[in-house]
């Protein structure tokens, strides 16, 4: 985690506070095949307490767009897509498994705004190997661990959980999850991946389902 740090953060590195990200990808909508889907996004995280607004628009058809807005504010969990952000297709909230998986969200992203992974900002760190770290995060009655692996050059290379809730058919499936994390460049200071895959690791196998590029990324330091 030292080599992690000292690769990505500058000497002196203020802490972020909060970060504005703007992506553009496409999403795998489809549970049993592949179906993708271009989408743009803004998203809004804050550092203390853990919190991020995300707000999507999803090109479903030609003229026929989903909004999607996925957040975790204050120990909750929300996922609400809507078409025309007028009719609802779900709505998920509370402080169970679906605030868990948004906190997992969160911690993943870190990656863009990697001071929010210092001990100092109460992140608990054990040793694996050379190569990969358990991590855990605390936020109210809420506590996850997750795998956090690395390249040789110390930049990060993925984050895994165990164990995350998947919409099956309308129903919450706790499946194993990845986000992988590419294409460094420096922004203020620290060294961020540009382009990100995340998906699902099923039994049948691998299944991708966001795969995105940062368009802008601005951030908002501890004075």
């Amino acid at each position: 985690m030292q080599r992690y740090f000292r690769t990505v953060l500058t000497d002196g590195q203020p802490i972020v506070i909060a970060a504005t990200v703007e992506h553009r990808g496409t999403l795998n909508i489809g549970e049993t095949t592949d179906q993708w889907k271009a989408f743009t996004s803004r998203q809004r995280v804050v550092m203390r307490r853990p919190g991020f607004v995300w707000d999507g628009k999803v090109a479903m058809l030609p003229g026929l767009n989903v909004l999607v807005h996925d957040a975790y504010v204050a120990g909750e969990g929300i996922l609400h897509p809507a078409i025309l952000g007028l009719f609802t297709l779900i709505d998920l909230r509370g402080t169970g498994e679906v605030a868990q998986g948004e906190l997992m969200r969160f911690f993943a992203e870190a990656a863009w705004y990697p001071t929010a992974l210092l001990p100092s900002q109460g992140v608990r760190w054990e040793p694996m190997d050379d190569r990969s770290a358990r991590a855990t995060l605390i936020d109210g009655s809420l506590s996850l661990t997750m795998t956090f692996s690395f390249e040789p050059d110390g930049t990060m290379r993925s984050a895994r959980a165990q164990a995350r809730g998947r919409t099956v058919g309308g129903k919450i499936v706790m499946t194993p999850w990845e986000g992988r994390w590419s294409n460094v460049e420096v922004r203020d200071g620290v060294h961020v991946p540009m382009t990100g895959e995340v998906a699902w690791l099923t039994p049948q196998g691998r299944k991708p389902y966001w795969r995105g590029t940062i368009t802008s990324l601005s951030y908002e330091f501890a004075r």
